[in-house]
C-alpha cells in the first residue's frame, strides 16, 4: 500500500484537496487491496478547518500527531497558502518531507513549500496567475510558467486548481501503469494528457503601466492598430527614438522585446476574437494583424500548444 497525505490549513482551496484525493480514491477501485492508496488528511489546527469557499473539513489528525513516513505528502493552495506563513506548519513540514518518499504541492501550495525553504534548486510550477510572484519570492527556484505539472527528483508541483488532477493521474500512472490512470481519467471525465500548457489559460501580454511614457504611448498605439504592419523602426519612430535606444528602453520597462510584445498582443487579440465571435479564421487573422491563417496557426501552436481552431473549440 502507498500512503498519501494532504496537509490542510485555514483558507485552503477545497478543489486542490478534493481533486487529487478523488483520483487516488477511484484508483483503488482498479487495484488489488494490497496495492490500495491509504489517504489521510493532516490539519494544522484541531477540529474543523474552513476552506476558502466556506466548506469545513475535519482532518484525520493534527500535525503534532503526524510523524510517520508517507509515500506522497501534498500541500494544497488557496489564500491561506500565499497570504499566511504559519510557523508551526513550516517547521513541521521541513521535518516531514525528510520522511516522505515524495512531496509536492497543488496550485499555490508551492508558496508554503517556498516559505519552508523547500523549493531552492528545484524546477517547480504554480497557478499561471501567481508564477511571477513565485519567481520574485523564491529566486533560487526555477519556475516553469507553462507546465501543467513539473516533476523534479522527489518534488512534484502542479499548476492551478484542476491541474492537481493531472498531477495525481501522473502519480497513479507511475505507480500502477498507464491503463489504471486512463481508467480513472475516464471515470472523472478528464483527459490523460491535455493539449497545450497553462499559457492557453493566461494572457501572454502583461498589463501596460498606468503612467504615460514614450514606451506606454507606443504600446497603446500598437494595441489600437494591431491590423497594421509594425517593425522596430516604425515603433521607434512613434517614440521619436533611435531603433537601438528604443529597443533597449522598451525591454527594460516592459521586460520583453518590442516584437515579443507585438506578437503576444496579436495572439491575445486573436484569442479574444475566437472566444467571442464566429468570424472565419481568415478574418480573425486579419483583425489580429497576422496576415495569414498559416502564420497565426504557427504562432498559436508554438506559444499555446494548440491551433486556433482547437482553441475556439475549447474556449468559445
Amino acid at each position: 500500500m502507498k500512503t498519501v497525505a494532504m496537509v490542510l490549513f485555514p483558507n485552503f482551496l477545497l478543489l486542490d484537496m478534493a481533486g487529487p484525493m478523488e483520483v487516488f480514491s477511484i484508483a483503488n477501485r482498479y487495484l488489488e487491496p494490497a496495492d490500495h492508496y491509504v489517504l489521510s488528511m493532516i490539519g494544522t489546527e484541531h477540529g474543523l478547518l474552513r476552506a476558502s469557499n466556506g466548506v469545513s473539513v475535519q482532518a484525520d489528525l493534527h500535525i503534532d500527531q503526524a510523524s510517520e513516513h508517507y509515500d506522497l505528502l501534498l500541500i494544497p493552495g488557496g489564500p491561506g497558502a500565499y497570504d499566511d506563513k504559519p510557523q508551526p506548519l513550516l517547521t513541521w513540514l521541513r521535518g516531514a518531507v525528510t520522511r516522505a518518499e515524495r512531496y509536492g504541492s497543488i496550485c499555490t501550495g508551492a508558496f508554503v513549500l517556498g516559505y519552508a525553504g523547500l523549493l531552492d534548486g528545484y524546477r517547480v510550477t504554480t497557478h499561471w496567475h501567481y508564477t511571477e510572484r513565485l519567481i520574485k519570492g523564491f529566486p533560487n527556484a526555477t519556475v516553469e510558467t507553462d507546465q501543467i505539472y513539473v516533476e523534479d527528483r522527489n518534488l512534484i508541483t502542479s499548476g492551478g486548481v484542476t491541474a492537481g488532477i493531472d498531477l495525481a493521474l501522473a502519480v497513479v500512472a507511475q505507480d500502477h501503469g498507464k491503463k489504471v490512470a486512463q481508467d480513472v481519467a475516464k471515470v472523472l471525465m478528464v483527459v490523460m494528457k491535455r493539449q497545450g500548457g497553462q499559457a492557453q489559460f493566461s494572457p501572454l501580454m502583461i498589463a501596460i503601466a498606468p503612467q504615460e511614457t514614450p514606451i506606454t504611448r507606443v504600446q497603446n498605439y500598437v494595441l489600437e492598430h494591431l491590423d497594421e504592419a509594425f517593425s522596430i523602426e516604425r515603433m521607434a519612430s512613434l517614440a521619436n527614438m533611435s531603433s537601438r535606444h528604443f529597443a533597449r528602453l522598451f525591454a527594460r520597462e516592459v521586460d520583453m522585446t518590442p516584437m515579443e510584445f507585438l506578437q503576444s498582443a496579436r495572439i491575445d487579440r486573436a484569442r479574444q476574437l475566437l472566444e467571442t465571435c464566429d468570424a472565419p479564421l481568415k478574418t480573425v487573422a486579419y483583425k489580429s494583424g497576422f496576415g495569414s491563417v498559416r502564420h497565426m496557426r504557427f504562432l498559436f501552436s508554438e506559444k499555446l500548444g494548440l491551433t486556433p481552431a482547437q482553441y475556439r473549440e475549447q474556449f468559445s
